[in-house]
């Protein structure tokens, strides 16, 4: 048995994600679920032979003295793979995700046609939120193909790692990997803001630093899309404003009201017929946003988006209600991934 071999298999089951690590058959993902591929239980030897060729040799010294790493590969013929490989037990396992070698569509990807707005903009802040495994970067790498595709722009990617392969088109996109191309999303960015960039993506707002320069960015003219760890619109910018030290917040919260521009959080659904499919909550900046966001008044952010969907904002829990009533998932998904289950659970039997 080969890595190819299991890609293979994965890809044609739809897979999102292999897991390998010894003691344990091969596991794939399937529409959320972890489903062996067989009854062989892998040894150590076995799984470091499936993972060693995997292993750029450059990044094998870096594993070693880590206990783990994130990059990706491509395999001639079949797509992209995301990977993660680390040390457990004195041997080594691995989280794979297969990628496309083409970069989705919103359309494919059933993005709002107001996300895709944001791609407009020549400036301001855009973040795309949700936890591990939700299809942020996919989101991402679509609106920012949109924009090359499109647009004559200088366009900054920073990543860790990279995952989609921009081709160029009408713009210049430099893709730069964390831990192999540069030492990190701060120094990077720092680096990016002298590189004359008209769009910069930085992959992940992980500290003060990145999160600091990522709004003066956006202040100087640039056109910033990251992504953030959180559930909401509302809990990003809480998230954002709570790393700075109190002193600070006030003045983070008045920058942060003038460059925001967007705010897309997202759920990966399962669906009745297998697959999966992307739920989105989406905040636009708009007046009464800003001044909620400079009042310290986040958690009153979802009753300006309800009263403010002809304007293309839209709350996470009308999204899924919508897909239950299209006969794309089941009332207890619509339930399971709501804001306030207890609501949808009486609203999808209105539906029966």
């Amino acid at each position: 048995m080969q890595i190819v071999d299991i890609l293979k298999a994965a890809q044609q089951q739809n897979s999102s994600d292999i897991h390998i690590a010894p003691g344990n058959p091969v596991m794939l993902r399937i529409d959320g679920m972890l489903v062996p591929q067989g009854n062989q239980v892998l040894t150590n030897v076995e799984t470091d032979n499936l993972l060693s060729p995997i292993v750029p040799q450059e990044l094998k010294d870096v594993l070693k003295e880590k206990g783990e790493l994130d990059f990706a590969f491509s395999v001639e013929g079949f797509s992209r793979v995301r990977a993660n490989v680390f040390r457990q037990r004195g041997s080594y396992a691995a989280a794979l995700r297969i990628l496309s070698y083409d970069v989705p569509t919103p359309q494919q990807l059933g993005i709002p046609q107001s996300v895709v707005n944001l791609t407009t903009k020549m400036r301001g802040l855009v973040l795309v939120t949700g936890a591990t495994g939700s299809g942020k970067s996919t989101t991402l790498a679509s609106l920012i193909d949109v924009i090359a595709a499109r647009d004559s722009k200088n366009i900054i990617t920073l990543e860790d790692p990279i995952e989609y392969l921009h081709s160029r088109r009408r713009s210049i996109v430099a893709q730069r990997e964390v831990g192999k191309d540069t030492l990190s999303y701060a120094a990077a960015l720092r680096a990016a803001l002298r590189q004359d960039p008209d769009v910069i993506l930085v992959g992940e707002m992980r500290d003060l630093e990145t999160i600091s320069t990522a709004i003066t960015a956006a202040e100087t003219g640039h056109l910033v899309f990251s992504t953030l760890h959180t559930n909401s619109s509302s809990d990003a910018i809480d998230r954002m404003i709570d790393v700075f030290p109190p002193h600070q917040q006030q003045q983070i919260r008045v920058q942060l009201s003038g460059v925001l521009e967007g705010i897309v959080a997202q759920h990966l659904l399962p669906m009745v017929n297998g697959g999966r499919i992307a739920a989105f909550e989406v905040l636009l900046a708009n007046n009464a946003i800003r001044n909620l966001i400079r009042e310290a008044k986040a958690f009153q952010i979802p009753s300006i988006i309800q009263t403010s969907k002809r304007e293309g904002m839209m709350m996470m829990d009308d999204c899924i209600l919508q897909y239950y009533s299209q006969g794309l998932i089941a009332p207890e998904t619509a339930v399971a991934y709501a804001h306030d289950p207890v609501s949808m659970a009486s609203r999808v039997h209105l539906y029966y």
